[in-house]
């Protein structure tokens, strides 16, 4: 596995696009929305910083009630996301989606509980 990106849970995501941009010489590359959040993505580097504001009540809005901005979680790519998956269960891991689904341009993912992993949402990205 490689790193993919690091998620960062903010209000705002076109100041934080641009304070990073300024900062890091690294361009908004990749935009989306979901239903409840709008996401950004900068390339730095080999990885992204992935900026995720919430549209709407949902799981991001939820975070930044109870956390404040920051980071959100660590992701990262896999060739076989299932396999992935396998292997957390092996080792004990608590898996916050059961089986892959649909995420950012495209991809497959899932998340695993920060409860199994110190206190770190991990995200496996399946490109």
């Amino acid at each position: 596995m490689e790193f993919d990106h690091a998620g960062i849970a903010t209000r705002d995501a076109t100041a934080t696009a641009e304070r990073f941009g300024a900062l890091l010489d690294a361009p908004v590359v990749h935009e989306e929305r979901f239903e409840d959040m709008s996401l950004a993505f900068l390339s730095v580097g080999d990885g992204y910083l992935e900026l995720l504001e919430p549209a709407a009540d949902g799981t991001i809005a939820s975070y930044l009630d109870r956390h404040g901005p920051g980071i959100h979680h660590l992701a990262f790519a896999t060739d076989d996301i299932a396999s992935a998956l396998s292997r957390a269960r092996a080792h004990d891991v608590r898996l916050i989606d059961e089986t892959p689904r649909p995420g950012a341009w495209g991809h497959t993912v899932a998340f695993l509980h920060p409860e199994s992993t110190g206190g770190v949402l991990v995200e496996f990205v399946e490109h």
